[in-house]
């Protein structure tokens, strides 16, 4: 699991230009050693070993540098290291230094975006290299499976016709010998090709865990995004205002008839008018309960880390560049290992919480608390020896700074629930009113969702531009940095949609009223503030089917301890 840092030798003999190429491959994420001679540098070469080296080959120094690369080729070339020569501007000192055996050449003064270029251009060929390298080295092997084997045969053979009173059984013994020899080469040339595509499975799963550590201005531009987008819904049912304008519009229609029908406008206005008191009473209804209820829910923060099942090691990044982001080798993926200092590989994944019972218990989704649980793509982890585990639980509550530290109580055997402890830290808060009855939901009946829809970059929207490239400078990119300054800043509440239930099903509530990921495990309410359901399914692409659990399926993680 270890990932090798590639490593580039330089060469020159100025020091100040030494420590710019230093600076400008370390950025880039590459092992780096510098040296002022080509000979130490060339010792340094064959004792420890090089992807890349860099030759200072100006006009004063071109005597000294094809001496070098003659001393290259003939000791390390034939394991791939691949040479690239500094020379002068002029088209002349590219050719020759180009004519003296260099893989590339970089004029100066060089340019840190080409300088970059040309080196991830010549690793690339460095691993086609190694690639090929490979493959010869287990076509030679089983090649020398299959020359053993024949040999094998040959000595049977010989065998047989010195021996005339040898008998067939055993003859046939031989040859069964070399049956089991071809087969034994077969079955190494399948074990290494499924072991080179089980690498390359591993490296794309592993490489989508780079999420671990936020990119900053990914999530500043989502913020952006969701910030302007903060517009009306014109799919979204009509509200309060809207439906007395309408009301409005066709009572001025009955004022002043021109040809309508009558009978049909006062019967759309009858409609209207009772469309207008439904949402009034609706909204009443959801203006009682949210001040209370809002202080209950609570963003939910899981950290999960991945752990070596051999070594038993956490899987780490080799490191961090000045932005704070992972170090990336020449194909744009993060460098992993399982040793050093670096941070550890984190994905983070965002919830909704409430609270549903005495002393800190909260109820949520177990794909919530359990990340991996039915998700094929951390799954496929396990096959590649690496396993899931929480690192951490932490939950922000509306109106507090803190984050409070929780672990998973109870997972549900029979659906999507799970039940975590937090330490409450004194806080004061009140559990929500549940109502467990399969009558507590009907069809048709007015519902309220809360939740944390959309996780992180939804409620750095809530701040400005300013606010929210400042939480983003000073956190350093760092997940629980970010949220405990948002936290500071009060913009953690929950978001609150109003709906109708669509249908009822044993095991699910239909509802349309939105959310999306990120609500998951938050409560649903119905008119009278009682709490039927939870929020765990979102129908991608159609807003008009969000599904929830029957509250009465917690019943258990609530009373049991």
């Amino acid at each position: 699991m270890n990932a090798k840092r590639e490593r580039i030798v330089v060469a020159d003999p100025d020091a100040a230009s030494r420590e710019a190429l230093r600076a400008a491959l370390e950025a880039a994420a590459y092992d780096v050693a510098v040296f002022a001679s080509e000979k130490e540098a060339l010792e340094f070469t064959l004792q420890s070993g090089a992807d890349v080296v860099l030759f200072d080959a100006a006009p004063s120094n071109r005597a000294t540098a094809r001496e070098t690369l003659a001393a290259v080729h003939n000791t390390v070339a034939t394991v791939g290291v691949r040479i690239i020569l500094l020379v002068g501007d002029s088209p002349a000192d590219r050719v020759a230094a180009l004519d003296i055996g260099a893989d590339d050449v970089i004029s100066r003064p060089w340019d840190v975006s080409e300088l970059l270029s040309r080196v991830r251009a010549q690793l690339r060929v460095r691993r086609e290299e190694d690639e090929l390298r490979e493959k010869t080295r287990i076509a030679e092997q089983g090649q020398q499976i299959a020359h053993t084997a024949f040999e094998a045969l040959a000595v049977t053979e010989k065998m047989a016709n010195d021996a005339s009173t040898l008998d067939r059984r055993l003859k046939i013994g031989f040859i069964a010998v070399f049956a089991v020899a071809v087969l034994m080469a077969g079955i190494y040339f399948l074990f290494a090709r499924t072991a080179q595509k089980q690498t390359q499975r591993s490296n794309a799963y592993i490489a989508k865990l780079e999420g671990g550590i936020v990119r900053q201005q990914d999530l500043i531009a989502e913020a952006r995004k969701l910030r302007s987008a903060q517009a009306p819904d014109a799919a979204a049912p009509m509200g309060k205002d809207e439906l007395q304008r309408r009301a409005d519009n066709i009572k001025a229609k009955i004022a002043n008839p021109s040809g309508d029908d009558v009978a049909a406008l006062q019967k759309e206005l009858a409609e209207t008018n009772a469309r207008l008191k439904r949402v009034e009473r609706e909204g009443e209804s959801a203006q009682s309960l949210i001040p209370q209820a809002v202080q209950s829910v609570c963003l939910l923060h899981v950290s999960v880390a991945f752990r070596d099942q051999a070594s038993r090691k956490r899987l780490r990044y080799a490191g961090t560049n000045q932005d704070n982001e992972p170090l990336q080798d020449s194909e744009g993926n993060p460098i992993l290992t399982l040793d050093g200092t670096g941070p550890e590989v984190k994905l983070d994944v965002f919830g909704t919480g409430f609270l549903a019972a005495a002393n800190g218990r909260l109820i949520t989704n177990r794909h919530v608390a359990e990340p991996w649980w039915k998700n094929d793509e951390i799954g496929n982890l396990t096959s590649q020896g690496l396993q899931a585990e929480i690192s951490a639980i932490r939950a922000y509550f509306p109106g507090d700074a803190r984050a409070f530290h929780g672990e998973i109580q109870q997972i549900s055997s029979e659906t999507d629930l799970a039940a975590i402890k937090l330490d409450l830290q004194g806080l004061s808060r009140p559990t929500l009113s549940i109502d467990a009855n399969k009558s507590a939901a009907a069809t048709g009946e007015a519902v309220v969702s809360m939740g944390y829809a959309t996780g992180l970059a939804a409620i750095l929207a809530r701040a400005d531009e300013e606010t929210a490239q400042q939480i983003m400078k000073t956190s350093g990119g760092d997940v629980a940095q970010v949220l405990d300054d948002l936290a500071h800043k009060n913009l953690i509440r929950p978001t609150i949609t109003q709906g109708h239930i669509g249908d009822i099903l044993p095991d699910k509530i239909v509802f349309d009223a939105q959310t999306t990921s990120g609500g998951s495990g938050g409560p649903l309410f119905n008119e009278h503030g009682k709490v039927i359901g939870v929020t765990y399914a979102v129908l991608r692409g159609f807003g008009g089917s969000n599904f929830g659990i029957p509250i009465r399926f917690s019943q258990p993680l609530l009373t049991n301890h």
